[in-house]
C-alpha cells in the first residue's frame, strides 16, 4: 500500500520483495483463511441449514465429508486472483530478491545497486512460537503453514483464542476435524465486546468445538 500510494502521488517507486508480493494478508492470512471459512460455512449450511429442510428431510440430511484438499487448493488459488497493491499497473518497479542497505541513500538487491531519497521498511511479521515444553518436538502449524496441509487432520488443537484462532477452530470443526481451542485467558476473544464474544463462544460449542479457558502451559526454559 505504501508503494502504490507513493506512486499515485507521482513518486518513482521501487519495491523489493524476496518472497511473495502482497504480504501476509494476501498470501497466508485474510484471503486464504476466508476461502476455507467459506467452504466450512457451505458444508455447515448444507448439513444444518433450516432453509434446506424442505429439500433434505431430517432422515436424509447430508453427511458427506468435505474434500479438504479442494478447499485448501481453492483458498491458496484465491490469492493469485487478487492483484497485489504493488502490481506494475500501479507504476511501481518491482525487484524480487534480498535487499541490503549499503549506505544512507543506497540499497543493494542481489548485487544490483539502487539509489533512493526515502525508504520505507515494511517487512511484515512472522508467527511467534510459544515457549511450550514439547511443542517443537510434537510439531505444529502456524498461519503460514496450516493451508499447506494435504489431508484434513482427525484432531486439531488450536492454541490462542483471538480472532484467527477462533476462525480456524470453527472452520476445521465444521469441515470434520475434532477441535480443541485452548487459551490461557479467562475467555475467548478477550479484546472484543463481551456480549459478542459470548455469542461466538456458544456457537462454537454448538458446532462441537471443545473450549478450554484459563489453561496453564509448561514452558521451556
Amino acid at each position: 500500500m505504501s508503494a502504490a500510494g507513493a506512486a499515485g502521488l507521482g513518486a518513482k517507486v521501487a519495491l523489493i520483495e524476496r518472497n511473495l508480493l502482497g504480504g501476509d494478508c494476501l498470501n497466508v492470512g485474510c484471503v486464504p483463511s476466508k476461502g476455507v471459512i467459506r467452504a466450512a460455512r457451505a458444508a455447515h449450511e448444507a448439513r444444518n441449514g433450516a432453509s434446506l429442510e424442505s429439500r433434505f428431510p431430517a432422515k436424509r440430511r447430508l453427511t458427506f465429508p468435505p474434500r479438504w484438499r479442494a478447499c485448501a487448493d481453492s483458498a491458496r488459488g484465491s490469492a493469485s486472483t487478487i492483484p497485489s497493491s504493488a502490481s506494475p499497473s500501479f507504476g511501481v518497479d518491482v525487484f524480487i530478491g534480498n535487499g541490503r542497505f549499503v549506505g544512507p541513500s543506497a540499497i543493494d538487491v542481489d548485487d544490483r545497486p539502487l539509489k533512493f531519497d526515502r525508504a520505507v521498511i515494511a517487512t511484515g511479521a512472522r508467527a511467534a512460537e510459544p515457549p511450550i515444553s514439547g511443542l517443537r518436538d510434537a510439531g505444529f502449524y502456524t498461519n503460514e503453514t496450516i493451508f499447506t496441509l494435504t489431508e484434513l487432520p482427525r484432531r486439531l488443537a488450536v492454541i490462542g483464542a483471538g480472532p484467527l484462532g477462533c476462525e480456524l477452530a470453527q472452520c476445521f470443526q465444521r469441515l470434520g476435524s475434532r477441535v480443541t481451542l485452548i487459551t490461557d485467558g479467562a475467555a475467548i476473544l478477550p479484546r472484543e465486546d463481551r456480549d459478542a464474544a459470548q455469542i461466538v463462544h456458544r456457537q462454537m460449542e454448538k458446532d462441537g468445538v471443545r473450549i478450554i479457558a484459563g489453561a496453564t502451559f509448561n514452558t521451556r526454559k
